[in-house]
């Protein structure tokens, strides 16, 4: 019997991706779902950035673009990567990608061979593992749970590095979990990868400007780790731009070229118009970035406070991007007569049929005890969400 190739049976759905289509069905249905399962700002793009990309098709930006992107783009990056995080680049060391998520996959694919171990500490983005194996890589899961605030230590990485280990990945601020590396956590993580010879670390920066304690810190600043570093980030959380995919990686010329040769055979370069608009982001006032980046801190606050007053739930306080990822363990064996939830998709389900609620359980980020809630949306959505939440969780005994 026909069959799909052996590299698809190794990979898993996406957890986020099914969720998101479940409360989709359900809404079809006529059932009020509030969906907090997907990691999308609610805000529109400004609409200077969207002039921008009027004005590209009007300039009859349609033909195919550069396989790295477009230089002016490349050079805003450049400026972006100097002003804001004191990192020199020139844009040869630049690639522009169909969003930030195949720029993560385009960095494992060009520098990791089959067998070769990629460490991911959990709770990870569920794509990650994923991206590994696709390559032929190994992951390699290290616990950083809910006592640790969901960050890997030094000894940790240490302990989980073999002769097989070609990368680290890091995602600061975290998805799922918000958590933010400080720049004295990301120095002692630099000195392990230092002591190693060929081992690089991509640092996934999506969430940059989406953080509550003030400057980013990237790991790359550190004395010998910008030529074993990845940078990779991107317009969508930031700008609310997630439709128009564009992402990118800031990396040692040796990484990009490889890169830019996987990319030209199998994407080429991003939709013109797209990066026309990414250009006018970097380069015009970044109050829009300022004042989503205020909003999502209310919702923060908000969520925290109420997921805090319901019996049985666990939550850190996350200091970035927009998720929580409360522990919800102590619910598990418990029943409300016609549903058991015995684990974090058991709890995942029973809100989203019980509540109507659709989040994401912990598992599909690596850790069995917790789940992700969104709150890229309205106050309102995530009061009523939550009042939902706590009423459905009053009835498991």
């Amino acid at each position: 019997m026909a069959q799909l190739s052996n590299r698809l049976q190794r990979l898993a759905p996406s957890a986020t991706l099914a969720m998101s289509q479940k409360s989709s069905e359900m809404k079809a249905q006529g059932i009020d779902v509030i969906n907090m399962s997907v990691g999308e700002p609610d805000f529109n793009t400004p609409d200077h950035i969207k002039d921008a990309a009027k004005k590209a098709v009007d300039d009859n930006y349609s033909r195919y673009s550069p396989v790295p992107g477009y230089a002016d783009l490349r050079k805003a990056i450049v400026a972006k990567m100097k002003t804001e995080n004191n990192l020199d680049y020139s844009i040869n060391e630049i690639l522009v990608s169909n969003g930030a998520k195949q720029s993560v996959c385009n960095a494992v694919m060009a520098l990791v061979n089959p067998g070769e171990e990629v460490i991911i500490p959990a709770p990870y983005w569920v794509s990650y593992p994923q991206m590994v194996k696709l390559a032929g890589g190994e992951p390699v899961i290290v616990e950083a749970g809910f006592e640790q605030n969901f960050k890997m230590t030094p000894e940790q990485l240490e302990a989980a590095i073999t002769p097989k280990t070609r990368m680290l990945i890091l995602c600061s601020p975290s998805n799922p979990t918000g958590s933010v590396y400080s720049k004295a956590e990301l120095e002692g993580l630099a000195e392990v990868i230092k002591r190693h010879d060929d081992l690089f670390v991509l640092s996934d920066e999506i969430y940059e400007h989406i953080n509550y304690i003030g400057k980013h810190e990237s790991i790359a600043q550190f004395p010998g780790m910008k030529e074993r570093s990845i940078i990779v980030n991107g317009v969508s959380k930031a700008y609310a731009m997630t439709g128009w995919r564009i992402g990118y990686i800031a990396a040692p010329e040796w990484i990009v070229k490889g890169c830019n040769k996987l990319q030209g055979q199998y994407t080429s370069g991003p939709c013109s118009v797209s990066q026309k608009a990414a250009e006018l982001a970097y380069t015009a006032s970044q109050d829009c970035v300022k004042e989503m980046q205020k909003a999502f801190e209310r919702r923060r606050d908000l969520i925290v406070s109420l997921a805090k007053d319901i019996p049985g739930l666990e939550v850190n306080v996350p200091e970035g991007a927009f998720y929580i990822f409360p522990k919800c363990s102590s619910f598990y064996g418990k029943t409300d007569g016609k549903t058991t939830v015995n684990n974090a998709p058991d709890f995942a389900i029973y809100l989203l049929e019980k509540a109507h609620v659709a989040t994401v359980g912990g598992d599909a980020f690596g850790d069995q005890e917790c789940f992700r809630i969104s709150y890229a949306t309205s106050d309102e959505n995530i009061a009523e969400a939550m009042r939902r939440i706590k009423e459905a969780l009053s009835e498991l005994k």
